[in-house]
């Protein structure tokens, strides 16, 4: 069975076996083997230990540019042997060769060809694996159904990862090396690996929990390449006026931290901009953050010298602004931690940026030329050669008025012109008689082309003017882009601090989107501890309360030694999922940092967030509904530990009842029975109210029965959404048929059967005649039989019985 390992802690058993094996001098260093994907912001990766025949996966994970979650799963892991694709992204090239230049540690590259790496191939190269725990008389198709439970297939990179690592496997015959080549390279544990203090989510929590929702955009322009944010807590928490505040948003939501000294942190800024008095000052900071560029392209451009006139205004504004974040910031408590960092780590270097980009680019004049121009006494040479090309106009013309005096007295006028590349010429308009190339011969010139009814040659003087003033439009572009290359270089000189500007902007950036959003929707501040309180206060659905008007507020409140199981009875329809999201949601949102939508709340921080919920479907894994419902619980029973949160919604309905039922409360007997230390918080919704009439879960302090409050008003049931301690006696069936439309018939009807059925009755079916009918209609059948005349030889009695017996036999 497949298990999960963290970064090494204490307490954990990964953790305990490497110690253990850490200080076992006696055997070999451990090869551990790790093969990794990086595409598209995501990172998948799986790894091999040959000390415990382990293999190990890494669900796929948001991860930045410079890939700083794969750097720290290697610094954590340290891999002897890093398994990539030969068709990779820019940043895991550049994140290898890194790899490979460091001198402390150096492990060992190998490449296969992306084929390698394919979904389907490494589904295969799986199913051939050996797995020595399986029996061998497994079929393919157990194989693949116990594979699902274990392995996240949806996951496309990890899965990726995985072929390239099963390919090394069997090509280095790690461990077997002397074996025969018939025995597989064995795989002892599949364990789902994670990094240190990142809550465990997997994508049916995202999914069931509505965190993010991606809609076709509106636009008919964008239906079939455009997505926006629909209705998620992404969308309503996303008020960043930077895109990399976006993106940072984005990642910790990917990524949700149990790290206390991380969240206080962004908890400190929260807490400081959802103040009324610092709104002007918020204000201020946002009006900065939307000028904040995409510093890493624009550095890219530079590093390229494919810097363009808007490039140079995006870094200008970016810049500048930053510079006044920074004066903003300095005048803000020093105390809270991200403020100081700006402070400090704002340096000179942007202001030196911002003045010499001021003084250097003339914005006016590279928008009204479409390059690079310069300003005034930023270069003497090119400022004479500018003054030179400004009175170049009145020269022309002396030199034209000359130039007509030699000229042939056909010619009545005459101008000098200068174009760029090309040099002076002579302008002369076209007389009547020339109409050949031939009469374009004048004595004296040498012709260059006709334009517009116009010759142009270079005379004598045109030369010497070319030789004297060279092509000064050329010269002044190359010695502008001369300026250009050397302020790049400055630039790039100093990139440190741009880069410092945009992680600590965005950081920024997402703290006042969720200061906002709090201030906006009324939220309070969690307390966050280290045990497994859980308790809230009027607490609410983010989601929910955007669209009723009125939204009731209920508590959830579980110690760590009581009430740590959550029951959940009640009608269809009184609120027991929307409660379960609500749980969820609210500690989802502690573990970002966010304020949560409350009167008060104190969160105690979960290592991981399962949920059984939705059904989802998966044509490649080929798998019934009932059946991933059952791998999610799998999950949740497997995985779960007694810091965690566990939401289940209807287990065991999608077969029969009886099953279902035994199986809803196996699981919650398997929680119970656990010390309250090792018990996870959990919430579960059920309309098997069996499980608590026949009393099939123990008597437990953990244990917490709880339903919804509703009232019947004469026919009408109405739904109160108030939580109260009980139980459920009804499940309110047909009065929710009722409000649902259904015919006052078939809802009768409907209870009639069900009552029959509760109390033992026969059953009857409608279409069959009462009591009173049958007996009429045998009475009828015996007066035609004595009105026979059996004597009659043409009487037939047994066409007349199956005329008029039969029926009757069959009604009764």
């Amino acid at each position: 069975m497949a298990k999960e390992s963290h970064g090494i802690r204490e307490g954990d058993p990964v953790a305990s076996c490497a110690a253990s094996l850490d200080g076992d001098e006696n055997e070999g260093p451990s090869e551990v083997l790790m093969s990794v994907l990086a595409q598209h912001g995501q990172v998948g990766l799986s790894f091999y230990d040959s000390r415990d025949c382990s293999m190990h996966f890494m669900l796929d994970a948001a991860d930045n540019k410079d890939l700083q979650l794969l750097g720290r799963v290697i610094q954590e892991i340290s891999p002897n042997v890093v398994i990539a694709s030969a068709k990779q992204e820019r940043n895991m090239v550049q994140f290898i060769r890194e790899l490979g230049s460091n001198p402390n540690y150096r492990p060992e590259v190998v490449v296969y060809p992306s084929a390698d790496f394919g979904v389907e191939v490494s589904k295969q190269r799986l199913l051939s694996a050996h797995l020595p725990f399986l029996p061998s008389s497994i079929t393919e198709k157990e194989k693949i159904t116990y594979l699902s439970s274990c392995i996240l297939f949806d996951s496309v990179l990890m899965m990726r990862s995985i072929g390239g690592l099963l390919k090394c496997l069997d090509r280095r015959r790690v461990g077997v090396e002397l074996e025969d080549s018939s025995v597989g390279v064995p795989i002892f544990q599949l364990l789902t690996y994670t990094l240190n203090d990142i809550v465990y989510i997997d994508r049916d929590t995202y999914s069931a929990l509505q965190i993010f929702k991606s809609e076709l955009h509106p636009s008919v322009y964008k239906l079939q390449s455009g997505v926006k944010e629909g209705l998620s807590l992404y969308g309503i928490l996303n008020r960043c006026r930077c895109k990399y505040g976006s993106k940072l948003l984005r990642q910790w939501f990917h990524r949700p931290t149990r790290d206390l000294s991380v969240l206080r942190r962004r908890q400190e800024v929260v807490r400081y901009f959802t103040s009324p008095h610092n709104s002007d000052v918020m204000n201020t900071l946002q009006n900065f953050l939307r000028n904040i560029g995409n510093i890493p392209t624009l550095l890219y451009k530079m590093s390229l010298t494919h810097t363009k006139v808007c490039d140079w205004q995006s870094l200008y504004k970016t810049v500048y602004s930053a510079v006044g974040i920074r004066d903003t910031v300095r005048s803000l408590p020093q105390t809270i931690h991200l403020f100081r960092e700006i402070s400090e780590g704002f340096t000179d270097n942007l202001h030196y940026i911002a003045t010499l980009i001021s003084k250097v680019v003339d914005f006016e004049g590279s928008l009204a030329e479409n390059r690079f121009t310069v300003k005034p006494n930023v270069d003497p040479a090119i400022d004479e050669k500018k003054r030179t090309m400004m009175g170049l106009s009145d020269f022309l013309t002396d030199v034209a008025r000359a130039e007509l005096e030699n000229l042939d007295s056909r010619f009545s006028a005459c101008s000098v012109i200068y174009i760029p590349l090309i040099g002076f010429l002579l302008s002369v308009p076209r007389l009547p008689g020339m109409l050949e190339k031939e009469n374009f011969e004048i004595e004296g010139l040498d012709f260059i082309f006709v334009s517009e009814e116009r010759l142009h040659y270079r005379s004598a003087r045109t030369k010497e003017l070319d030789n004297m003033l060279g092509d000064l439009h050329s010269d002044i572009k190359d010695m502008e882009r001369a300026v250009m290359t050397q302020l790049q270089a400055t630039v790039l000189q100093r990139s440190s601090c741009l880069y410092k500007v945009l992680s600590l902007c965005a950081e920024l950036d997402c703290l006042m989107a969720l200061a906002q959003a709090s201030q906006n929707y009324g939220y309070c501040s969690p307390t966050l501890t280290a045990n497994c309180r859980l308790i809230l206060h009027q607490s609410r659905h983010p989601l929910l309360e955007l669209c009723l008007p009125v939204c009731v507020a209920n508590p959830c409140i579980s110690s760590e030694t009581e009430g740590k199981v959550k029951v959940l009875t009640g009608p269809n329809s009184s609120g027991k999922s929307i409660y379960l999201k609500q749980v969820g949601l609210i500690v989802f949102m502690a573990l970002i940092g966010s304020d949560v939508p409350a009167k008060e709340a104190e969160i105690g921080l979960v290592d991981a967030i399962f949920t059984r919920m939705h059904s989802r479907e998966s044509v490649s894994v080929g798998l019934s509904t009932f059946m991933i419902d059952v791998n999610q619980m799998s999950y949740a029973l497997n995985y779960s530990t007694g810091k965690s949160l566990v939401l289940v919604d209807e287990f065991g309905k999608g077969t029969n009842t009886v099953d279902g039922l035994s199986l809803l409360a196996a699981c919650l007997n398997h929680w119970l029975r656990r010390a309250p230390s090792e018990c996870p918080v959990v919430v579960l919704a059920t309309n098997f109210h069996s499980v608590l009439q026949l009393g099939l879960l123990p008597q437990s302090p953990l244990l917490s029965l709880l339903t919804l409050e509703t009232a019947v008003d004469g026919e009408e049931l109405v739904f109160l959404y108030q939580l109260k301690e009980g139980i459920c006696q009804s499940s309110y069936a047909a009065n929710i048929a009722t409000l649902a439309g259904l015919q006052p018939t078939l809802v009768q009807r409907g209870v009639e059967v069900s009552e029959l059925y509760r109390t033992g009755q026969t059953i009857k079916r409608i279409d069959q005649p009462s009591g009173d009918e049958q007996i009429n209609r045998c009475k009828g059948v015996v007066e035609k039989f004595l009105a026979l005349d059996l004597d009659d030889l043409s009487v037939d009695l047994v066409r007349f019985m199956k005329k008029e017996l039969l029926p009757i036999g069959e009604g009764l």
